[in-house]
């Protein structure tokens, strides 16, 4: 029996989405017939897993520290398998400017913008509206601004949340709906659109994607072929061009307004990659991993069999 330990929790904003991923990733696991110890992960993670001596690590850690590749230079040291993307990967995915670099020189049509100081843009607009404001290097959607013209309550808000960082990542917003597409491995799963009517930005904010009830998944979404085979392929693109392993998600908007096979390169966008995934009850990467016929449980062992090291 392969013994398995879930890193979970942390030290990030994302702590308690973390725990919650973590909880269920361990039950899955046990359900499996793995032996499961759960470690809520401090400063002190390689005394954690010197005392719990796993087999393999499962990181269902979240936001900064768990999932920017510093959590995985512990891993590599400690050199035993592990889930999720390495050092590389989890660090570049998780630096939204550098990313879109990446992106871009691979043919994927990222959101124009930039890199600028949070105090400058509390005070005055760094591009023409309508454009988003957003930490460089968290994920979740937290502390996401969208700026239509001069409100001086959200220029005083960005200028206090320090969470943000000094420097913010400032692109053009995109009008449109909310895709997303899994990558396990080297397939993508397919395309879900997310409706977030219900959350009060409008769009798929923190609140959206764990308050319960708080966004509707169309899964698979309702959209021309031509479009649904374009995210599947830019996700897997993404993948592959940030060195991702394991699972990823792809976040996509899409302008269907006169769209047309001759122009959906235009139409869709992509805003970024997340290689640590929720893993909660109302998390996208399990839905879609069950649309092609895999349960939860199933996920968590492929999770495992798929680790290795180094990544």
């Amino acid at each position: 029996m392969k013994h398995v330990a879930v890193l979970m929790g942390g030290m990030s904003s994302e702590r308690e989405v973390s725990l919650i991923s973590g909880t269920a990733c361990a039950i899955a696991l046990r359900n499996e017939g793995f032996e499961v110890t759960e470690i809520d992960v401090t400063h002190l993670l390689w005394e954690q897993l010197s005392f719990a001596q796993p087999d393999i690590i499962f990181n269902a850690l979240h936001g900064d520290w768990g999932e920017d590749g510093r959590v995985q230079g512990v891993l590599d040291m400690f050199s035993k398998p592990y889930t999720h993307s390495g050092v590389m990967a989890s660090a570049l995915a998780m630096d939204k400017h550098r990313a879109k670099h990446v992106l871009k020189a691979v043919g994927i049509t990222v959101p124009e913008g930039g890199l600028y100081d949070r105090m400058a843009v509390s005070k005055s607009h760094p591009i023409d509206p309508p454009y988003v404001v957003k930490p460089n290097g968290q994920g979740s959607s937290k502390s996401v601004y969208i700026i239509n013209g001069d409100d001086a309550d959200q220029r005083a808000a960005i200028a206090a949340d320090t969470e943000m960082g000094d420097q913010v990542v400032v692109e053009q917003y995109i009008p449109g709906r909310e895709l997303t597409v899994s990558v396990q491995g080297d397939r993508a799963l397919c395309v879900t659109e997310i409706i977030a009517a219900e959350s009060e930005s409008g769009w798929y904010d923190y609140d959206a994607k764990y308050g319960e009830g708080a966004a509707r998944h169309q899964c698979p979404a309702d959209i021309p072929n031509y479009v649904r085979d374009l995210c599947l392929k830019w996700a897997v693109e993404a993948h592959e061009a940030l060195g991702c392993k394991g699972v990823s998600r792809s976040d996509f908007r899409f302008n269907d307004k006169n769209c047309t096979e001759s122009n959906v390169v235009n139409k869709i966008v992509m805003l970024e990659l997340n290689t640590q995934p929720g893993m909660t009850p109302t998390s996208l990467v399990p839905e879609q991993a069950a649309y092609v016929g895999m349960t939860f449980d199933q996920l968590c062992r492929w999770m495992v069999e798929d680790a290795s090291w180094p990544r």
